[in-house]
């Protein structure tokens, strides 16, 4: 005798979370430049006590926590110290890249309920430790892996980047002037930041003049070394009528690596923010046109130029025109790196972070001599931050927004 089927009770489909909009609530510097005294540790700290109060939030509401660069198990470490215990942990290191990867990481975090608030945070004493010997040059990363394969041949990390450089130049005719105007107008924003390690004005020729590091870097065309830290804290939008300031959101970001040997990079003209920036711009929905403002990872001159290619503020091969006659100075067409970047202001390795700092304090208003005017007078609106690691091997862009 057939048995008689079952009948079954359709389910209620489950409703489909909504992701939250994140929003960046809380930005600070710790002392920069010349700090001898304190330790890495205690510029952590000291940045993350300032974007905390900057927030206007308890430490309490932080539940998440991303670090990289100190520590035998960062963030653990780091968090320990900072009396932090997160259910929600992040320890990309992808270099110069790191913090805007890490910022997409925590944005998504948050976005799915996974954390309601990340605090990211770094420091470091690279000058001081140099100055005080406890730590020397080297020449590589690494013996061990795909890289031992080019260490024989003494490349170091500037060297790669002249060399890509110089690729550039021969591709598209991109001169020796047009690298070094990027750092004459990276000093020009410096001037007006009190922040700033280096404010005096310098010229083309003075770029062009100075020591020999890497053809065809000279030193000017090179970033400094500072120490520094700073801090930014992420949060669900919920979180943001109980937050101080004006919340500056997240709206679109992208990630991408490209390689770590010389010889895996296809192309030594294009960087993967080719890929980082369209990714982002296209979550973000608008376009590179709609900037007001780009913050971009400047360890050397090429970096700014091939970035600024590459996010689509202009053509391929078009970025030494692009750059010249004052268009990336605070009052040009494009203000870029408003606080002098890595080459004027700090670079205290691992700069991606900076970047985020100034883009949000740019869109809150809060700049003070270095804050950048629409000419009709209306508030900025739309930043993108790019910091790019390695030697070009990642490149990590976000785009933020205020209401």
């Amino acid at each position: 005798m057939p048995s008689t089927p079952r009948t079954r009770t359709p389910r209620t489909p489950r409703p489909a979370r909504i992701p939250r909009k994140v929003a960046i609530v809380g930005i600070s510097l710790s002392d920069c430049g010349r700090v001898d005294g304190p330790t890495p540790y205690a510029l952590h700290a000291q940045a993350a006590r300032r974007a905390l109060a900057d927030s206007g939030l308890e430490r309490s509401a932080i539940d998440g926590f991303g670090s990289a660069g100190l520590g035998t198990l960062a963030p653990v470490e780091v968090a320990e110290y900072l009396g932090l215990r997160p259910r929600w942990v992040d320890s990309t290191a992808v270099g110069g890249a790191t913090w805007e990867v890490m910022a997409a990481h925590a944005a998504d975090a948050i976005a799915a309920g996974h954390a309601n608030a990340v605090l990211l945070v770094y420091g470091s004493t690279a000058r001081a430790d140099i100055r005080a010997g406890r730590r020397t040059s080297n020449l590589s990363f690494g013996g061990r892996g795909p890289l031992q394969f080019e260490v024989p041949y003494g490349h170091t990390l500037i060297s790669r980047y002249a060399m890509a450089a110089r690729r550039h130049m021969h591709e598209y005719g991109t001169t020796l002037e047009q690298l070094a105007s990027v750092a004459v107008q990276a000093r020009a924003n410096a001037a007006a930041n009190p922040d700033a390690m280096f404010r005096e004005p310098i010229t083309v020729d003075e770029v062009l003049d100075g020591p020999l590091i890497a053809d065809p870097f000279t030193k000017l065309h090179c970033c400094i070394r500072s120490d520094g830290g700073c801090a930014v804290l992420l949060a669900a939008e919920e979180y943001v009528p109980d937050t101080a300031k004006d919340p500056v959101w997240i709206l679109g970001t992208g990630e991408y690596v490209s390689h770590t040997t010389m010889s895996e990079w296809e192309d030594f003209t294009v960087s993967p923010a080719a890929v980082s920036g369209r990714l982002a711009f296209e979550r973000a929905g608008v376009s590179p046109a709609d900037m007001d403002i780009a913050e971009i990872y400047d360890a050397f001159t090429y970096m700014t130029l091939v970035t600024l290619e590459d996010l689509g503020f202009c053509a391929k091969g078009e970025g030494g025109p692009f750059v010249e006659k004052g268009r990336l100075t605070r009052d040009g067409e494009l203000p870029v790196n408003t606080d002098g970047g890595g080459l004027s202001a700090c670079h205290p390795g691992m700069r991606g972070l900076f970047l985020l700092v100034e883009a949000v304090r740019q869109l809150r208003g809060e700049a003070g001599g270095h804050q950048v005017r629409k000419a009709d007078g209306g508030p900025l609106r739309l930043a993108v931050a790019s910091g790019t690691g390695g030697w070009f091997c990642s490149s990590g862009t976000v785009v933020l927004g205020r209401d």
